[in-house]
């Protein structure tokens, strides 16, 4: 097939939704497929254009066979609201006409978010009479609202009527947990519209390495240290002041290190707590290149997700498949109803504690700290549940096989049109 993947994040954007698409798209390349990707200048999550890519409007590359049309977007370190309003239009039109003039494609993959995208994506596929797979990573507006960030009466109206165009227009609409299954549902979505298809992870990329010998332990002095990890987006949905005040309380025992690693900005704010807070056992770092994405997760005893108490049903952070995948505990500090939650106690590998409650994260670390055998039964569980259930290989299938049945569709409702003409 032909597969044209319209998704604003992509390589060599290090988190979210990008590392995914990218080994989407290269997973179905080497499957035989042909694959065509309609993608941003890269600016994630610094919120600046990388440097070797500005200055320009359009750049055509090509990477692990995959085709990679980027085009400009007005992006601001600090945006407004004007600012993010201007970066989703830039998106949608200066990306529309690469995405038209390219080949044809057989089905069309876009991701939310950005929400916008949806817009030029159903005009792609209405116009080359094509499909339109549309795979929701968060539900907006909803998740947007929740935390504060869209407060804009007027724009959450815009969004709103976004969704629901996104919803309408989209073939099928593949959704990465079962708590987006429920919501689409509540919003009168048609069952048969939606295929649940997990986030993945590449279990032979991401190991349970050993912590003896381990460069990146070495490397910011963590030997003989207990050590409980996040490493990820620093943003409103988290609420990492939580964990700073975890550490906060204990700091009294000296093995155990708080590793955070993100973006700049965010570590910024962060430092400012921990100094508030005399926090003196946390460790700041910035984002770690892609290829030491496994020996970091290897360095750590402990894996930390953390939502704050609104994030419920519209949000399933991808770093929980990576950090099963390191054969590692996972202290999930999330609501105790919401997708994420589930997601680590179906797995076995994890306990969940009350979202924003520091004492409660703190007692969950110290508990893991005083019982090893308990910390590596988790890790078991861990490792074994993500290789069962969330493995690239089975992923890709699972694409592979929506992509050909929204085909077959599109040419079994096509075809009684064409006999006609025929005849």
């Amino acid at each position: 097939m032909r597969i044209l993947i319209y998704s604003y994040n992509y390589y060599p954007e290090p988190i979210g939704i990008a590392p995914l698409m990218t080994e989407l798209a290269e997973g179905l390349v080497k499957r035989g497929h042909e694959v065509r990707v309609i993608t941003a200048m890269p600016n994630y999550p610094e919120r600046q254009i990388y440097e070797a890519y500005r200055g320009k409007w359009y750049l055509n590359e090509y990477k692990n066979g995959v085709q990679i049309q980027r085009s400009y977007v007005w992006i601001r370190p600090q945006p407004n609201l004007l600012d993010r309003v201007l970066l989703d239009a830039s998106f949608v039109v200066t990306s529309f006409f690469p995405a038209l003039l390219g080949w044809r494609p057989d089905v069309i993959l876009s991701t939310s978010p950005s929400l916008p995208v949806c817009v030029p994506a159903a005009l792609l596929g209405w116009l080359r009479a094509c499909p339109v797979v549309l795979n929701l990573q968060d539900i907006l507006p909803e998740a947007a609202v929740h935390v504060g960030l869209l407060k804009n009466k007027l724009l959450i109206k815009v969004f709103a009527a976004l969704e629901k165009f996104a919803y309408h227009t989209a073939t099928k609409i593949s959704v990465i947990a079962d708590g987006f299954v429920e919501n689409l549902l509540s919003k009168g979505v048609n069952s048969q519209k939606i295929k649940q298809i997990p986030n993945w992870v590449d279990v032979n990329f991401i190991r349970p390495y050993p912590k003896e010998n381990n460069p990146f332990r070495a490397e910011h002095n963590l030997k003989d240290k207990f050590v409980v990890l996040y490493s990820g987006n620093i943003a409103l949905t988290q609420g990492l002041e939580t964990v700073v005040k975890a550490a906060s309380q204990l700091r009294h025992i000296q093995d155990i290190v708080i590793v955070i690693a993100g973006e700049a900005k965010g570590l910024q704010r962060l430092q400012q707590y921990c100094l508030d807070c005399g926090a003196d056992n946390v460790l700041l770092l910035p984002f770690q290149p892609r290829e030491r994405l496994p020996q970091m997760l290897a360095a750590a005893d402990v894996g930390l997700v953390v939502q704050k108490k609104n994030v419920i049903s519209f949000n399933m952070p991808s770093k929980i498949q990576v950090l099963l995948a390191s054969g590692r505990a996972l202290v999930a500090s999330v609501p105790e109803t919401g997708t994420a939650a589930k997601a680590v106690r179906q797995s076995g590998g994890g306990v969940i504690v009350p979202p924003e409650d520091s004492q409660a994260l703190a007692n969950a670390i110290l508990e893991l700290y005083q019982h090893p055998e308990k910390l590596k039964n988790l890790g078991y569980h861990s490792r074994q549940y993500a290789v069962e259930h969330y493995a690239f290989e089975q992923a890709l299938t699972h694409y592979e096989e929506l992509f050909y049945s929204v085909t077959t569709e599109r040419q079994i409702v096509e075809s009684p049109v064409i006999s006609k003409q025929e005849g």
